[in-house]
């Protein structure tokens, strides 16, 4: 059947059209400029929920559609609007974050280019490590210290589990770096160093880094014994412990204006957002030995102008040598690519 002439009676007019359901209301660039934000600090984040401290009240709250992709992690300062009245069942939204001062973040691997903010706003990198059960990992030692300085924190060494072994060895490694150490027993019958660890977190904001069963959270829980932070045991075969804290907290310390944030325990600290370059940035004393180098130079290599440096000035400064050994072992743990992100 011929369908020639079929339609010609319909015209444009009879045509549907499916109604906008974006109203008709034009699109404004302008933002809103949330005047009336209060300020907060992230404490805790739980699935999409930021726990948002003001002033003295807990506050749960959303990120904003406005903010887009930028992470909210615990230590961002963040102005929020909405209900602050921390009540149950009440929401606020975050709507700024305030500038960083700090950002400690890391890489799963050196290839892998996705960064991951671990805190912001820190002032200094506890890198805790066990002496022994299990025992330490200095290529992840390393890597935190890179990363520390790259973040502009100040690093310290807190060796829990002194009962079992001397820290002497481990600390001749360290000596020529200029890093902080404290040096902890923790059991049962009582706890030893941890008048010197408070002295040193008084008034400062801390983040506890180290691989699972080295006593991060054992330390937090005496550090802060309303924390509640779950501890696990160390597998007496493979010396590795259980991931027992699943993510990052801030806890304020008792009648001290200092806080303290536990991390998970890392199985990998991956440094591919560090340039090699700014780490000798962190070793003043071989500036001027720096422009006898190549161009180029990764101060790791045969040409490397630092050795004759180091061989004119060593008779006045023993040390320049064990510092020397120090830079190049901090450049190879970013370099390496037998060292899989300091997992040994």
């Amino acid at each position: 059947m011929s369908t020639a002439g079929r339609y010609d009676h319909y015209d444009e007019d009879a045509v549907r059209v499916r109604p906008s359901r974006r109203g008709s209301r034009p699109r404004s660039k302008d933002r809103p400029r949330h005047d009336d934000a209060v300020d907060g600090r992230v404490i805790g984040v739980d699935r999409g929920r930021y726990h948002v401290l003001v002033d003295d009240v807990m506050v749960t709250a959303v990120k904003s559609r406005n903010l887009g992709r930028k992470s909210i992690v615990v230590g961002d300062s963040v102005g929020i609007v909405g209900d602050v009245s921390g009540q149950r069942d009440t929401m606020a939204r975050i709507v700024r974050q305030n500038p960083r001062r700090s950002v400690l973040r890391r890489t799963a691997d050196d290839n892998d280019p996705v960064e991951r903010v671990i805190v912001a706003n820190a002032d200094q990198l506890i890198i805790v490590t066990a002496l022994a059960d299990p025992p330490p990992r200095t290529r992840l030692i390393d890597r935190c210290l890179v990363a520390a300085y790259d973040a502009g924190l100040t690093p310290i060494l807190l060796l829990t589990k002194s009962d079992l072994t001397s820290p002497g060895d481990l600390l001749s490694l360290y000596g020529d770096l200029d890093v902080g150490v404290l040096v902890t027993q923790i059991s049962p019958q009582g706890a030893e160093g941890l008048d010197e660890v408070r002295a040193c977190l008084s008034g400062q904001v801390s983040v506890l880094v180290g691989h699972s069963g080295v006593g991060k959270s054992t330390i937090v829980n005496a550090l802060v014994p309303d924390a509640g932070r779950a501890t696990g045991v160390v597998n007496v075969v493979t010396g590795r412990g259980r991931h027992t804290s699943s993510s990052a907290i801030a806890l304020p310390l008792p009648d001290d204006d200092g806080w303290v944030i536990d991390t998970p325990g890392v199985r990998s600290f991956g440094l591919a957002h560090v340039d090699p370059a700014r780490i000798i940035d962190h070793f003043p004393e071989f500036a001027e030995g720096t422009s006898q180098c190549p161009r180029s130079c990764s101060h790791d290599e045969a040409d490397c102008g630092l050795d004759a440096f180091v061989a004119e000035h060593a008779a006045e400064q023993p040390h320049l040598p064990h510092r020397l050994e120090s830079l190049r072992r901090l450049l190879r743990s970013r370099t390496s690519e037998e060292d899989t992100a300091g997992t040994r």
